[in-house]
């Protein structure tokens, strides 16, 4: 089983439980066994639950774009000279998230705040497995391993409604 550690710097009851972020985690990384290395060993990762203001400082720091961001992830750096066998476990990174706009998103998509939550956190985990959407193609196959996964726990795609 993975490792997540929640750090709930912003105080709100639209805040998933622990549980329920794990459980997120866990459909994620389940459904990117064979697509990426080294997810046969239990993951770890950091989700920190901020408010805007937090967030617009690292979207700021580390994107250059002005204001907050609904997530951002960073993934795990490993540092030079670490031995192989020093990591028993797979270390994925960071997941910022800013609940505040978490909560805005869902209302305005009229979808359910945690269905919106269980999006965001797969979203991230995709991108501290190396996945991005920048390009046509890539966008496709993101949102599409997005839509599967989120799928596979009764939550809709969130990507039917787009034009």
């Amino acid at each position: 089983m993975s490792s997540v550690i929640v750090q709930r710097v912003e105080a709100d009851t639209n805040t998933p439980a622990d549980s329920k972020f794990l459980e997120w985690v866990e459909s994620a990384l389940n459904s990117a066994k064979g697509r990426a290395v080294g997810i046969d060993k239990s993951a770890e990762l950091t989700i920190r639950v901020v408010g805007r203001d937090e967030s617009a400082e690292f979207n700021r720091q580390y994107r250059n774009k002005s204001g907050p961001t609904n997530i951002l992830s960073f993934p795990f750096e490993k540092p030079e000279g670490l031995p192989v066998e020093a990591a028993l476990n797979f270390p994925l990174g960071d997941l910022l998230i800013c609940s505040p706009l978490v909560v805005e998103e869902a209302h305005s998509q009229n979808r359910s705040v945690e269905s919106h939550w269980a999006h965001l956190v797969v979203h991230g985990v995709l991108h501290l497995l190396g996945m991005d959407h920048i390009g046509n193609s890539d966008a496709e196959e993101m949102e599409s391993m997005e839509a599967e996964i989120l799928a596979n726990m009764g939550i809709s795609d969130p990507y039917l409604d787009r034009c």
